[in-house]
């Protein structure tokens, strides 16, 4: 385990009794309570989305880490790139009235619904367009099944 000095260790042992028992988790905790891999958890932590405290190779994330892993899902559950979330959660400011945050999020948010409304009429098309030849091949099958079925007897 890779030692820390003074200072670090007792800013470490500070934020770890900051948080009351029970607040902290494991990376397999986490991973388990949003169904994500240990994987995705580290990728988000080298991206700056997430930063858990460390005790060594131990990671233990606090309420803020799961407040944000909810946002960074919800994100990219709409379609939001990671950069896009990195950038609205940047934009948090605990004690402001967060106008520009709010600002910038309605103005992604109405960007994308039209993608994803985009992304619907396509789907709705072709699936149209499956359903139709399916019906058509369905079709010449019963024809042919019954031609056949005729020239057998």
């Amino acid at each position: 385990m890779k030692s820390m000095p003074a200072v670090d260790t007792a800013a470490f042992q500070n934020d770890i009794l900051n948080h009351p028992a029970g607040e902290l988790e494991r990376i397999g905790e986490m991973a388990k309570q949003f169904g994500v891999t240990l994987r995705t958890l580290r990728f988000y932590e080298d991206k700056g989305l997430i930063s858990p405290l460390r005790d060594g190779a131990t990671r233990l994330y606090t309420h803020r880490d799961k407040a944000r892993l909810k946002l960074i899902l919800l994100g990219r559950k709409v379609g939001f790139s990671l950069r896009d979330v990195k950038q609205l959660m940047d934009l948090y400011d605990p004690s402001g009235a967060n106008i520009k945050q709010l600002k910038v999020a309605l103005d992604k948010s109405d960007k994308q619904l039209s993608r994803l409304h985009k992304q619907r009429a396509l789907l709705d098309e072709a699936i149209n367009e499956l359903s139709n030849s399916m019906a058509d091949i369905r079709r010449m099958l019963a024809e042919r099944s019954a031609a056949s079925s005729g020239a057998a007897n």
